[in-house]
């Protein structure tokens, strides 16, 4: 089961892989600081860390299941002549989910809804918690296949996985309260979740969109708003006026 430590190609292709699923975490992270920014405030680190070891648990869940996942691949139907598998299902499913639920919390924030937490904090935390679980199959999927295709050892997979997630959950607090923070860059998280659901939908239907391309657009945007950030932060130091003379 270890021999892979002794295999320079094994410790590459394990650097690579956690890299790789750190990466595709990003969407996770963003979608779990959006949601538990509608909790009260000492309810948040609890539900991102219950959020974040749900997905290293559904995606060891997953790993470990691998004939079940492979299986998914496999047509179920047909629609207008293209094979629809239940892969293709969970994606499709898990985009319309995502596009909806970014789409509420855009309109939410730009109509400024007033967010009650009063005495439905319990009931808000569960269906937190659910919306965390549902969406973490279906990042959890496109994670799990992409490790497969790149590592053989199902113990290099594993650990991957679990490094990715603990990076993750050092960094979701901060992550999430930068974006709490500031407005125009939880806008800017949420269009990248409308960007994610939409690629979800298209793959679902076979229609395969290079992620390079996706994570390409989303750092150039990041980086834009970095830059407005910066510069609004200038603008707004005061400015400091000289002593008369006398």
């Amino acid at each position: 089961m270890f021999d892979w430590i002794s295999s320079p190609e094994a410790w590459i292709a394990l650097a690579t892989l956690t890299s790789l699923e750190i990466v595709l975490g990003i969407d996770n992270i963003i979608f779990i600081s959006i949601l538990v920014s509608r909790l009260p405030e000492h309810q948040r680190d609890l539900a991102r860390r219950i959020g974040l070891m749900l997905a290293m648990v559904t995606r060891l869940a997953l790993l470990f299941s691998l004939t079940w996942v492979m299986g998914l691949t496999e047509p179920l139907f047909s629609l207008f002549g293209m094979g629809i598998s239940g892969r293709d299902l969970i994606l499709i499913g898990g985009g319309l989910f995502l596009l909806a639920k970014a789409t509420l919390e855009i309109h939410n924030s730009l109509e400024g809804e007033e967010q009650g937490h009063g005495t439905s904090s319990a009931a808000s935390f569960g269906m937190v918690l659910l919306q965390i679980a549902l969406l973490d199959v279906v990042f959890s999927l496109d994670s799990v296949i992409t490790a497969v295709g790149l590592a053989d050892q199902l113990a290099v997979m594993a650990i991957a996985i679990i490094i990715a997630v603990l990076v993750m959950l050092v960094s979701a607090k901060a992550i999430g309260e930068f974006v709490d923070n500031h407005p125009t860059v939880k806008i800017l998280a949420l269009s990248f979740l409308v960007l994610v659901g939409m690629t979800l939908i298209v793959e679902g239907f076979d229609v395969h969109i290079p992620k390079g391309y996706i994570y390409f657009a989303m750092a150039f945007s990041v980086s834009v708003e970095m830059l407005n950030l910066r510069l609004r932060k200038r603008r707004q130091k005061p400015i400091k006026l000289r002593k008369p003379l006398e």
